[in-house]
């Protein structure tokens, strides 16, 4: 082979730089696409598996400055500063406090002074305690004196402990209470009062993933696709034992697991109202808020729901089945209500936004009726007017 010329040499080198050079650019950006699309994908099944993912911890989240006589002052709080009536955790829940309301503040030292209404157990004294937004923390009869007793409720998972209440005098109708995602029972405890006066006897359950219940096969919550089946083993034990009529009465999550029933239980037909407060009416509606609250992406969030509802991926984010989200949307299925139902929700609601109660009560006048609030936060409609929120209650389950 004959000599390669000088600026011919010096041509190939060159155009063998420029290709290694080409290549590894190339290399380096399909390393930086793939480590991005993961970053993406890894962001999007946190996302999935946070919503999903029981979360049983309650850290405290304020501080008792002081307790003098009837008033307790506290740390100033979004939550603290509310008007109403709730309660607080003491010792990590060894005790418990009822406040009423606001006293007075100051703004300068960040404290606020409520109403001391009762110590149910514990020592109140300075130092830290957690919120308690559904005011009573123990069962009806520690808290409220209503006799009640612990039954448990059989279902596909095993027995779902939950409290009964017969009223003095029943009519014949039950009502059957769900919490919200990751609330105690204790949350449902407003309610007692009025629906016992109208003569409803009271079913306060728990279902899957509870504290005390059994778990899901995955361990997930499945925003109310499997949980409804949990509330139609309820309804069948309210059944079972004389009920001629079930009122479905749900909060936040609960909502959406009381709607679930409604479509596609097969004990639907039992049910004769729906009461609501501040329910979940459209999960995708809630991710989109909560996303946009952490700063997530439109299109990773969209990434982590697509994660959940697909059967080739569900496994991703833990599920054992999908949980298509779209199934959630009752403003798209408002055609298929065929259930009078009340919803109370607030405009200020900082958890579950109120546009979709609002959406659905338009799209179906004929059978929602939604009581609008105002300055309550996510589910505490009762704390801060109770006369007013059992009066709803009470003349539409009369109606």
């Amino acid at each position: 082979m004959g000599r390669v010329p000088q600026n011919a040499q010096t041509l190939a080198a060159g155009r063998s730089r420029t290709g290694r050079a080409t290549r590894a650019g190339l290399l380096g950006g399909v390393a930086f696409g793939t480590g991005l699309l993961a970053g993406s994908l890894a962001t999007a099944m946190v996302f999935a598996r946070l919503v999903l993912t029981p979360d049983h911890r309650r850290p405290d989240d304020t501080s008792v400055l002081a307790v003098e006589d009837d008033e307790v002052t506290l740390r100033t709080t979004a939550d603290t500063a509310l008007p109403g009536r709730y309660g607080l955790w003491l010792d990590g829940g060894a005790g418990h406090a009822r406040v009423g309301d606001v006293l007075r503040r100051d703004e300068e030292r960040h404290e606020v002074v409520r109403a001391l209404h009762t110590v149910d157990r514990g020592a109140l004294a300075p130092g830290p305690a957690r919120w308690n937004p559904y005011y009573y923390g123990d069962s009806p009869q520690t808290s409220m004196s209503l006799p009640s007793r612990d039954v448990a409720v059989e279902t596909e998972l095993g027995p779902m402990p939950a409290w009964l209440l017969e009223p003095e005098t029943p009519n014949g109708r039950w009502a059957v209470l769900i919490h919200g995602r990751g609330a105690p029972r204790e949350e449902c405890l407003r309610a007692l009062p009025t629906l016992s006066r109208l003569g409803y006897t009271c079913l306060v359950i728990s279902y899957r993933n509870d504290v005390g219940a059994p778990p899901a096969p995955d361990g997930r919550y499945n925003l109310g696709l499997s949980e409804w089946r949990d509330v139609e083993a309820a309804m069948s034990y309210a059944v079972e034992h004389g009920a001629r009529g079930i009122v479905l009465v749900g909060w936040s999550m609960g909502g959406a697991i009381a709607l679930q029933t409604l479509s596609r239980s097969m004990l639907s037909d039992r049910v004769e109202a729906v009461v609501l407060d501040s329910p979940v009416v459209d999960w995708g509606d809630v991710l989109a808020h909560h996303a946009r609250m952490h700063h997530v992406p439109a299109p990773l969030r969209d990434l982590g729901t697509g994660l959940m509802g697909r059967p080739s991926t569900r496994r991703l984010v833990g599920v054992h089945d999908p949980v298509d989200v779209a199934r959630t949307n009752w403003v798209d299925r408002a055609d298929e209500l065929r259930h009078r139902i009340l919803i109370q929700h607030s405009v200020d609601d900082e958890f579950v936004p109120v546009g979709p109660s609002r959406a659905l009560a338009a799209a179906r006048p004929d059978l929602v009726t939604w009581e609008r609030w105002d300055t309550a936060r996510h589910c505490t409609e009762w704390n801060l007017d109770p006369a007013r929120w059992e009066r709803v209650v009470e003349e539409f389950l009369r109606r």
